[in-house]
């Protein structure tokens, strides 16, 4: 029983190696201060994101960072609602994706017909650009925060089920997986004690790179009009919206664009510090 700590506190060590390299300390600074700013804006901001003024399409200003929108509403506070929406969204869905995704992965060492079905399944859903199998599906749900939750757990299930596929097909033969079987242990056991920590370290990095794409998905969505409806504010809405008004404001889009770029660089460089780290030899 104390090996499982131990090998528990190992592994967290090395990912936390991660941190301690600048682009890891700037990717974890700058992701701690949107998503704090995300959530605590309900707090900061009592008025809420749908509060109006008399002053309508702003331009920048001291008083208003992103100016105002079509109703006079500030477009930084609207746009720090949206990121909370959006976090919101990739935080829920991407452990649920991860998680299911390697079970489903990992689950041809316990039954191989089913696990041959179920990589069948993962290959018609690649065959699929992930902007139209989100819209396929928000079509069939309807739109809205489960619709989108829904989607992005589809569409990313593929990437961890091949990630961990390819963990079990190199370690299956392995003679420390032979020994194990053959002394009598279950597949099961084989596969959490064995199996999956071979295949974590991809599966860690991935999720990375994947609330990246699960964010800009969420904002593709959104601006064709299949996401977020308003008045709940998100980025990809945010934007849907200021281009209609582009021409009469041209920094109306340009609050959400700034936060959606420095969230989608700060998680990149998070992946590639997480990279170098897992491996590092």
């Amino acid at each position: 029983m104390a090996r499982e700590p131990r090998r528990f506190n190992l592994t967290a060590s090395r990912y936390l190696q991660a941190f301690r390299q600048p682009k890891g300390i700037f990717a974890a600074t700058v992701i701690v201060v949107l998503t704090t700013a995300a959530f605590l804006a309900p707090a900061v901001f009592p008025g809420g994101y749908d509060q109006q003024g008399r002053d309508a399409l702003l331009p920048m200003s001291p008083e208003h960072l992103f100016g105002t929108d079509e109703l006079g509403r500030d477009i930084l506070v609207r746009s720090l609602f949206g990121l909370r929406t959006d976090l919101t969204l990739v935080y829920i869905a991407a452990p649920i994706t991860m998680a299911v995704g390697t079970l489903l992965g990992l689950i041809g060492f316990v039954s191989k017909t089913t696990g041959t079905l179920i990589q069948r399944i993962l290959d018609v859903i690649v065959g699929f650009p992930g902007l139209v199998l989100g819209i396929c599906v928000v079509l069939v749900l309807g739109t809205g925060f489960p619709a989108l939750l829904i989607s992005i757990v589809v569409i990313g299930l593929p990437t961890f089920g091949r990630l961990a596929r390819a963990a079990l097909l190199s370690q299956q033969q392995r003679e420390y997986v032979t020994a194990a079987r053959t002394l009598g242990i279950s597949r099961s056991t084989i596969v959490v004690r064995h199996l999956l920590p071979n295949a974590v370290d991809a599966i860690i990095v991935q999720g990375a790179v994947f609330i990246v794409h699960a964010v800009f998905l969420e904002a593709s969505l959104s601006i064709v009009g299949l996401g977020i409806q308003p008045p709940q504010p998100s980025l990809g809405a945010l934007l849907n919206t200021g281009m209609r008004y582009i021409t009469q404001s041209p920094t109306y889009i340009l609050g959400p664009i700034i936060i959606l770029l420095l969230l989608a660089f700060a998680f990149s460089l998070l992946t590639d510090a997480l990279n170098e780290t897992v491996n590092r030899k």
